[in-house]
Order: structure tokens, then sequence, then C-alpha cells
């Protein structure tokens, strides 16, 4: 199962992932979780990047998933091909050959979940806090998207701190530990 959450930066798809991982942990899955690949880029980012930057980390993105679906049953992927696509698609426009890739490499998703925009940007080291930026980034996400045809579980602005069982419940999975019921059944 490789699950990735999607969105414009500043939206906590970061915690998210963490938050979602550990959750994975305790209901008995090895999880492994692919952090943002664009943080560790050498090359410019945010409204300064190029073409090579978002080459690095698309082929970066790629490897990172592939090496983890080796080791785990659940890959959380903080991003995906789709989103960090949307940054050179911002920056440069639509680019015919990575199109057909990025497209394909969508369908090896279990799920997408769209992160929504909620909250602005906050100064980290590396996120652009513009806000401007960051919805235009968030509307050619959705763009892409529509055109790509990819579904996308879009996530509740309203319920952040449900995240995570909306995520549990859209992929069928529980919410609770089958070791807690072990627990309870013990003590009755």
């Amino acid at each position: 199962m490789k699950i990735a959450l999607i969105g414009t930066h500043g939206v906590g798809k970061t915690t998210l992932c963490f938050e979602l991982a550990a959750k994975l942990k305790r209901l008995d899955r090895s999880v492994h979780l692919v952090t943002e690949v664009a943080r560790d880029c050498p090359l410019p980012i945010n409204r300064d990047t190029t073409l090579d930057a978002q080459s690095w980390i698309l082929h970066t993105q790629c490897a990172r998933e592939l090496a983890a679906a080796e080791d785990a049953d659940a890959v959380v992927c903080d991003r995906s091909v789709l989103d960090n696509y949307a940054y050179l698609v911002h920056a440069m426009g639509r680019r015919g050959e990575l199109d057909a890739w990025i497209r394909r490499w969508c369908a090896t998703y279990t799920a997408l979940f769209k992160v929504p925009l909620w909250q602005p940007p906050r100064y980290d080291g590396t996120r652009d806090t513009d806000t401007s930026f960051q919805r235009e980034v968030d509307r050619t996400i959705d763009d892409l998207v529509r055109e790509f045809e990819v579904a996308a579980h879009p996530l509740s602005a309203e319920h952040p701190d449900g995240w995570v069982e909306e995520i549990l419940h859209a992929l069928e999975l529980p919410t609770e530990s089958p070791q807690r019921s072990l627990f309870r059944d013990a003590e009755s």
C-alpha cells in the first residue's frame, strides 16, 4: 500500500504524514515514510526553482518511493510526483515529455489524499511564506488532478484533527489496534 498526501506547502502534510505513519504502526503495519524530497534538493526551489531542480526532485521522489516499497507493508509519502510536478508547471508550464510519466506514476499510488489550503505557511527555513504563491500552487495541483483524472480524496478543511481517521476510513482500515480489544476482553 502506497499512500501520498498531496497539497501545496504549509498546509500540514508533513505533520499528518508522521501522525498517519504512527497510527499505521500501531495497527501492526510495517511503515516506511518518504519525507519531502524538495527539502534535500541542492538546487533552487520555491519561486526560484529551475527545470534541473524540479527534475532532481521528481526523480528522487520516484527513487525513494521504489526503495521504500521494498521494506514496508505501507509507504506514506509526504507529497507525490503530481504535486511536485505542480511546482514545475507553475514556474515553467506543462512539459509534454513529463506528462505521460507523471500520469503513469500516479497509478502506482494506492490512494492520494489532498490536504486542503486551510492555513498560511509559516517560515521554517525552506518553505516560501508568500500566501499568493501558496494559493497559486494549490490551484495548479487541483488543475493537474482534474486534467490527469487522478482520484484524490479531498480531506475536510473544517476538521484537520480528524484527518488520520478520515484517511483510515477511506482505506477501509481499522482505527484501533487489534491488540487493544484483547486487553479489554482480558479485563472483562
